[in-house]
């Protein structure tokens, strides 16, 4: 899981890089043969556009560096943490499931809840059995953690 963010980062990154020393140049300098750059908005919507690419890469960067650090053996075995899986049943009887993901990779359409999230902070160190709990928008959901798999029990 860490390795496929890594991935796409890295992927992101050569394109953002591309972009900077190839196309954004290109774009400058037809810009700056238009004349005044004093009023010349194609010149500074690709000077703009350029530090918005390097802020992006800057924030990559940073990111990259802090997940290739993060110690999976740290996260529990036997209760919920980043990668888990969580089979929950509502108070309705409804069954949900979700993996608990790093924000890059969020998406509630398919599943994947970020950590950091109220319903992931919810989930975060329960076990099989345990009651969760979360304050929305809509009011209090509570859900059961019906069965749990780690990241761990993938790797077996």
């Amino acid at each position: 899981m860490k390795d496929r963010i890594i991935k796409r980062f890295t992927d992101e990154l050569a394109a953002l890089d591309r972009e900077l020393k190839f196309e954004l140049p290109k774009e400058i300098k037809r810009a700056r043969e238009l004349g005044d750059l004093r009023e010349n908005a194609e010149y500074k919507a690709a000077k703009e556009r350029q530090e918005i690419v390097n802020a992006r890469i800057a924030m990559l960067k940073k990111r990259m560096g802090e997940i290739s650090m993060m110690n999976l053996d740290r996260i529990p075995h036997d209760r919920a943490g980043f990668g888990s899986t969580v089979y929950l049943r509502d108070e309705k009887g409804g069954a949900v499931v979700y993996q608990l993901v790093m924000p890059e990779e969020a998406n509630a359409e398919k599943g994947m809840i970020s950590t950091s999230s109220p319903i992931g902070r919810a989930i975060l160190n329960k076990e099989a059995g345990d009651e969760i709990k979360v304050t929305t928008p809509n009011g209090i959901r509570r859900f059961e953690l019906e069965k749990l798999v780690t990241i761990h029990d993938l790797e077996t």
